[in-house]
């Protein structure tokens, strides 16, 4: 198989091409080895979500300045309608599973593995993840039945998304990839506005009152998502799938004979679209990320394909990669440090480091204490990295 690659989504099975009867313009435009920028820019996600936000958030009780104030504000997520720059951190992280997912199943099915096979990978990292979320949010370790939570943590989000996008990928035409995508964003949108809550009526999306929360309380009972505003997840997951798909499709360009600049102009204009069409949905179907409404997926994808592009140009076509080591260090284990962040606290142990010199720092302590954190946690990383540890699902 080394001198051949596969072609996703040319029809009901993938198409095997071989690489000598390929032009010499496809073949050296088929990317080789690791995207760099897809790692770096995993890892410029998980930064924010292991240490990055606490960092800068804590720069206002330095300062106490309007502008610090803002950062921390933007750093926080909106409380029901709207967007901000916090509300991405999860559906990036969503979208770049996405992006991997053509690279791995061709991989695996290139070293020979059976369709079958990969479907039982498949469900196998499914329910990892599913685990996994449990321990990371769920207080599954607590070992009590009256604290579980079955469905609530970000992992938990993208095994859901994960598995339904991997049938349709793997079963599906790309033209009937995108239809399916769409298709789920338009039920969706349906399903809210028009099925009636009982006693309520359709159309209601308030926190407490809304068809996608009452299906979470009607099933999952006293096993629900304890946070306030709830989120939504049973109902949800079909759009956690779409984030996922509109990765999946920036995943078949960066693998396709395209030249380098055409990839980057469709992903700016896979941008522009998608940002545009989830604000102009967002005044009928409002972008509420709780309930990761059909307008939320277009317009946080719109800011996945910017960052994207912009890594993809900077990093694998500019040639740029040394400023994004830091990132793809993180990025390499991104699931195994968003899973022991949540179960350690690291400011404790960059603590025992930096402790001793909070009567020096005044207002300072704070920021010295996380930026520790944050570097025990890198450092473990940095270490994972140079001796090749990757751990995966």
């Amino acid at each position: 198989m080394a001198n051949q690659t596969l072609r996703f989504a040319q029809g009901d099975s993938f198409e095997i091409i071989s690489k000598r009867t390929m032009p010499d313009s496809e073949r050296q435009a088929l990317p080789r080895g690791r995207v760099m920028s897809i790692d770096a820019l995993r890892g410029f996600d998980m930064f924010w979500i292991i240490g990055g936000g606490a960092i800068f958030r804590s720069l206002h009780e330095i300062f106490e300045h309007p502008a610090t104030a803002w950062i921390r504000q933007q750093l926080s997520h909106a409380e029901w309608e709207g967007f901000r720059p916090w509300d991405l951190v999860m559906p990036l992280f969503l979208f770049v599973v996405g992006v991997v997912m053509p690279f791995a199943f061709n991989k695996r099915l290139e070293r020979g593995d059976s369709k079958r096979l990969l479907y039982f990978h498949i469900i196998k990292r499914t329910l990892i993840l599913f685990v996994v979320g449990m321990v990371a949010q769920g207080h599954l370790l607590e070992y009590d039945l009256s604290k579980l939570h079955f469905f609530s943590n970000t992992l938990q989000a993208i095994a859901a998304g994960y598995l339904i996008s991997a049938i349709v990928i793997l079963n599906m035409r790309l033209i009937w990839q995108i239809v399916t995508t769409a298709a789920l964003l338009l039920l969706f949108w349906g399903l809210m506005m028009l099925v009636p809550v009982p006693g309520q009526g359709a159309g209601v999306l308030e926190p407490d009152v809304n068809l996608a929360i009452f299906i979470d309380r009607l099933i999952l009972r006293g096993f629900i998502d304890g946070t306030d505003p709830p989120y939504t997840w049973i109902l949800s997951s079909m759009t956690f799938a779409c984030t996922v798909m509109l990765g999946v499709m920036a995943g078949h360009l960066l693998r396709s004979e395209k030249s380098s600049r055409a990839k980057v102009l469709w992903l700016l204009a896979a941008a522009v679209g998608s940002l545009a069409l989830g604000w102009v949905w967002g005044i009928w179907f409002p972008i509420i990320k709780h309930l990761w409404t059909s307008s939320f997926v277009l317009f946080s994808a719109g800011w996945c394909y910017l960052l994207l592009a912009l890594f993809y140009l900077v990093i694998d076509v500019w040639g740029f990669k040394k400023w994004a080591f830091g990132f793809v260090v993180i990025g390499m284990n991104s699931i195994a440090v968003y899973t022991v962040t949540r179960l350690f606290n690291f400011d404790h142990i960059g603590g025992i480091f930096v402790g001793g010199l909070d009567k020096y720092c005044g207002n300072w302590s704070g920021f010295i204490h996380r930026l520790a954190g944050f570097a025990v946690i890198w450092l473990i990383l940095w270490w994972m990295y140079r001796k090749k540890s990757f751990i995966k699902i």
